[in-house]
């Protein structure tokens, strides 16, 4: 069982991108939105009405996002995790899995688009699995497959940016 109220570790870039992003959405997006489900509803039969249901559809996906957004700012962690040696999210880490050496942030799928380097979340299945663990443990996960897979800790350096 994962814990849902560990914090989430984002870089200040990330921070800063989110923060934004949930401005705009509560603002100008927010307004945008109102204005035109208004407009539509001026022009009569709600239920023949595209653009009023497009726009409503709209609005609760908006709404969705700021929830997802408030709830990944309220407990967020920015910065850099200590240099130990242990995996936990911030970290660079390189790891044999299934025979392969692959190179990925353990962090936010937020951070995915900022990074250039594959992000793997701390609740993913191998992000569990090796959460905690040290340089030079070997652990596993079950994968989507149901396949046993095998993960040995390289190396785990905090992210630098």
């Amino acid at each position: 069982m994962t814990d849902t109220t560990a914090a989430t570790w984002l870089t200040q870039e990330a921070y800063d991108r989110l923060t934004a992003e949930l401005a705009d959405l509560k603002g100008p997006r927010r307004e945008e939105i109102t204005q035109r489900i208004a407009a539509a509803r001026d022009e009569g039969d709600l239920k023949e009405n595209g653009g009023y249901h497009a726009a409503r559809e709209e609005q609760g996906k908006n709404e969705a996002r700021i929830r997802e957004l408030e709830a990944k700012l309220r407990n967020v962690q920015i910065g850099t995790p200590p240099d130990d040696g242990v995996v936990e999210p911030g970290m660079v880490v390189t790891a044999e899995v299934a025979g392969d050496e692959e190179v990925f942030l353990l962090g936010s799928r937020e951070m995915a688009g900022t990074t250039g380097i594959q992000v793997f979340s701390p609740t993913s299945p191998l992000g569990a699995a090796i959460s905690g663990k040290s340089v030079g443990e070997t652990t596993s996960y079950i994968a989507p497959n149901s396949r046993e897979i095998k993960v040995k800790i390289l190396d785990a350096k905090p992210f630098a940016g």
